[in-house]
């Protein structure tokens, strides 16, 4: 129903009067919803009104005129006795000033409330903007993995998996190398094979590979996708063209190959695609050509002399090589816990090994530098796994805690500059994110219960492939954001690269003068030593002449008197 009611309007003329008028205006009566009704339990009652007014206002523009003022701000200026003008009197000013103990106080808590704020800042610029439909910036960090495949050595005999290597082009496609690398324990029945995978058809591999003696490395041709080179556990080198068969193309000659098992081969990446470089045991580095397999084109022993004595030579467990950079240098990890540099280019040097970096404590199973930042490397040995600098020789840049159990493997991410993987003979696997957690890895995983030897991470994604002791390579699938570069992830790390480069700098010429000083003071030392024996010695001598001279004094006072107590009765 509607209900007239009295209402009062007025208006505003040319002259500013007001002219009140009289209007009826009609107001409706809304029911109450019925569902809320059946809520409440009540009856809503909206019967009833206020009376409102219509307003109608005309105005005439009127100009009007901008004053710009000035204000004095007294409060947290200079004080009313102080000249602002006057360099000297506001220096003298804010020297006294600064020298307040308030003054300090609240300088120092306004400045840790800004740092605060600043790492709250960059720990949000980690990650990406997450926004709801209200606006909110949210990001839950909650790494995770999962296995949803896996790859079982079809033989009875169960070898380890050593080596791991994922198709260049087809992600499907992964080249394993199953080995026995306990020494002389090898059953008599062993399979020599290893497999190529399809990892979409778990039952069976794709090809197989018949090598002379068991493949330690095995690794995949960039250039030409159809070969592979592997490192046999006899020392020999051998490549299989995946279009000619099963058996290899070419072996290398016994005579001319390495003495110890092969551990790391690599492809060199160059116009023809057929040089590739192995590392053994044996303490040598030799450089092949695939065309040609009767003999090295180069050799390198690694002995820390530059005598090239391979008696004296570091056993070679890792190697890496880094292709973009235009320096021709590559790593070594060894058998005694040092990564040495060498030069690749040997005919044009007679220095070789560049230098050496120390720090761990057992063999280096892994060496791989960071794939957006080539100058650091990350090492996994012992118990441990560090991060180096090319720049700082005496320690790592950043290091893990001891494990329990020893590290086997490990390599980075292809897509975070800041996360890498570790895997441990106790068949765990550890994500680590150094933006996160230097020291302690962001997720944990048990996969199996035997040693994890061998893995690798899928360029495409961050597919992850463990290779056990008992042959199984477990496929596990990281969660999105272990796989999704973060923002300004890369600067961060950059930024934490050098501030910690930086802070090893400075602590390496602390030691060094520390060094110096104790070797100065140990000479100085030596140094009084000898004068102090010189002085003793002295002194002896002459303690023992005035003795002797007292004595002959004695001696003959003695026979004077003597003589005259003769005389005397004669």
């Amino acid at each position: 129903s509607t209900c007239p009611s009295p209402f009062l309007a007025f208006k505003m003329d040319m002259d500013h009067s007001c002219d009140f008028s009289e209007s009826d205006v009609e107001h409706e009566d809304i029911p109450p919803d019925p569902a809320l009704q059946e809520i409440c339990g009540s009856e809503v009652n909206t019967e009833f009104s206020k009376d409102m007014s219509e307003v109608t206002t005309v105005s005439t523009m009127t100009s009007f005129e901008k004053v710009s003022q000035g204000i004095n701000h007294v409060e947290g200026g200079w004080a009313k006795m102080i000249n602002a003008d006057d360099t000297e009197v506001t220096a003298r000013y804010k020297k006294k000033y600064l020298k307040d103990e308030h003054c300090q106080h609240t300088v120092m808590e306004t400045a840790s409330v800004m740092e605060h704020c600043n790492q709250c800042k960059d720990a949000e610029d980690c990650f990406p903007d997450l926004k709801d439909e209200k606006g909110v910036q949210e990001m839950e960090y909650e790494p995770s993995a999962r296995i949803i495949s896996m790859l079982r050595d079809p033989n009875k005999v169960k070898r380890t998996a050593t080596s791991l290597s994922w198709h260049p082009l087809d992600y499907h496609k992964l080249a394993v190398a199953y080995s026995c690398l306990e020494f002389q324990r090898a059953p008599k029945n062993m399979s020599f094979d290893s497999y190529i995978w399809n990892i979409e058809i778990c039952n069976k591999p794709e090809m197989t590979l018949k090598p002379i003696s068991p493949l330690v490395c095995l690794e995949y041709n960039h250039k030409d996708t159809h070969i592979l080179i592997g490192g046999s556990y006899n020392g020999q080198i051998g490549y299989w063209d995946t279009r000619s068969g099963s058996q290899p193309v070419q072996m290398s000659a016994t005579e001319h190959s390495h003495k110890d098992p092969v551990y790391k081969v690599i492809w060199l990446q160059t116009k023809i695609g057929t040089e590739t470089f192995s590392a053994s045991t044996d303490g040598q580095v030799l450089f092949w050509d695939i065309r040609n397999m009767n003999e090295p084109t180069k050799r390198l022993v690694l002995d820390p002399s530059k005598k090239g004595n391979r008696e004296n030579a570091l056993g070679a467990v890792s190697m890496e090589f880094e292709n973009s950079m235009v320096r021709a240098k590559f790593l070594v990890g060894t058998e005694q816990g040092l990564v040495v540099s060498c030069n690749r280019k040997l005919e044009t040097t007679d220095d070789p090994i560049v230098c050496m970096y120390s720090g761990h404590h057992g063999p280096i199973y892994a060496l791989q530098r960071n794939p957006f930042f080539p100058k650091n490397f990350l090492t996994v040995a012992d118990w441990t796994a560090r991060i180096w600098s090319e720049d700082i020789k005496e320690s790592s840049i950043i290091s893990s805690k001891y494990h329990m159990t020893y590290l086997l493997d490990g390599c980075w991410s292809p897509v975070r500059p800041s996360v890498f993987f570790t895997v441990k003979m106790d068949g765990t696997l550890d994500v680590w994110d150094i933006l996160f957690k230097p020291k302690d890895p962001i997720l944990n995983l048990k996969v199996c219960d035997e040693a994890l030897y061998s893995i690798r991470v899928r360029d495409k994604d961050s597919l992850v492939c463990c290779g056990s002791q008992l042959g199984t390579v477990r496929l596990l699938k990281m969660s999105p954001d272990l796989c999704t570069l973060q923002k300004n992830e890369k600067a961060l790390v950059s930024e934490m690269f050098e501030r910690e480069t930086k802070r090893e700098k400075i602590l390496e010429g602390q030691y060094r003068e520390r060094h110096q000083m104790k070797h100065s003071s140990s000479v100085e030392d030596e140094g009084g030593k000898d004068d102090m024996e010189e002085l003793l010695a002295y002194t002896e001598r002459e303690f023992f002449e005035t003795v002797e001279a007292e004595k002959k004094k004695i001696k003959d006072e003695e026979k004077e008197r003597r003589s005259g107590m003769f005389c005397f009765q004669v």
